[in-house]
């Protein structure tokens, strides 16, 4: 009766170990989403700032790569809801976050890329005009487009969202701290210029998605290899 008692008690205990695994090996466990969008976000950031920073342009809008991150996002939710035997209600509210978030950023990215132009046909319609105007007259007048100024800003508060949902959802500090760091660059992105905005951005993604993402990878391949 103590060895059935035993066997038993040790049978109850690996059928716990084995669901909390299969519960733990979800999408946002692996580490997989928050590497897509810390490498893709920060790439993106970084070459904005450079390209600001030393005046030159590329043959193509390299936030193009961060629209495209929405495709594999909604494949790999997809395959997670699939392979995971045990659904939790809170997987579920999470891949709604990031979807959210995805869709966020695409309409962030479509105001940004035609409401100036369209304010400016508004603008042309009353005869109105955007001149730029040097206080010391050193320069004549310049006749330039509408724009929305340090307009990165709101990215980076946006970056904050679903990573402050899935650090305290799942209890995981280093993105509850990436958070923090992006609400606090948020903050001093509102002083500066435009293009350190891009290299704020950057440090953003590293701080919210990459650095938490690789913490994340490491942890669930070892945790693979010792249940193998």
């Amino acid at each position: 009766m103590p060895n059935e008692k035993q066997l038993s008690e040790k049978e109850s205990l690996q059928l716990n170990t084995d669901m909390i695994q299969k519960v733990k090996n979800s999408y946002h466990d692996k580490g997989v989403g928050p590497l897509l969008w810390g490498t893709v976000v920060a790439i993106a950031s970084f070459v904005s700032y450079l390209q600001l920073e030393y005046d030159f342009k590329l043959s193509f809008d390299i936030w193009l790569i961060v629209l495209g991150a929405i495709i594999p996002q909604i494949y790999l939710i997809n395959q997670d809801k699939k392979t995971q035997k045990i659904k939790r209600h809170e997987d579920a509210a999470l891949n709604a976050v990031w979807l959210v978030y995805a869709l966020t950023i695409f309409g962030l990215s479509f105001y940004q890329s035609f409401a100036p132009n369209a304010a400016e046909q508004i603008m042309k319609t009353y005869g109105w005009q955007l001149v730029k105007h040097q206080i010391d007259n050193s320069k004549p007048d310049e006749i330039i487009s509408p724009f929305t100024p340090s307009f990165y800003s709101l990215y980076i508060l946006v970056y904050a969202f679903p990573t402050m949902v899935t650090g305290l959802v799942k209890k995981y500090r280093p993105m509850i701290i990436g958070a923090i760091i992006a609400y606090s660059l948020f903050i001093v992105s509102c002083f500066t210029e435009t293009k350190y905005d891009f290299l704020l951005g950057a440090i953003s993604a590293l701080a919210c998605w990459f650095i938490p993402g690789i913490l994340l990878r490491r942890m669930y391949l070892q945790q693979k290899k010792s249940n193998v």
